[in-house]
């Protein structure tokens, strides 16, 4: 038999693994609907990048493979250095990152 503190602590864990997976999807949804926004303004402007540090904050909360992913889709500042090697490398890391905190069971979450 399963004692209460242990189900109540198992009920919480689903719910974190829920709750990250579920944050882990939108902020890639949005990072991609973010390339699009800024591809269809691109024409708008008078050449001026306004939306980089958009697209970086957006690749450092986690959603760097969205980016990188929407931007050959989309066929989006493909020959921008910046994004050709910063998107890949923190999609690399944003990865790892989750890797390693589903495999540990967000062990730096404390819940009593």
């Amino acid at each position: 038999m399963i004692t209460r503190p242990l189900l109540r602590h198992t009920v919480y864990m689903i719910l974190i693994y829920i709750v990250v997976a579920v944050y882990i999807a939108a902020v890639n949804v949005y990072s991609a609907m973010l390339v699009r926004a800024q591809r269809s303004d691109e024409g708008e402007d008078d050449g001026a990048k306004k939306g980089d540090g958009k697209l970086i904050l957006a690749a450092l909360m986690g959603g760097a493979t969205g980016i990188y992913v929407s931007m050959f889709i989309m066929r989006y500042r493909l020959k921008n250095l910046l994004f050709m090697v910063l998107m890949p490398v923190l999609a690399v890391l944003n990865v790892y990152f989750f890797f390693v905190a589903f495999r540990s069971g967000f062990t730096f979450f404390i819940i009593k």
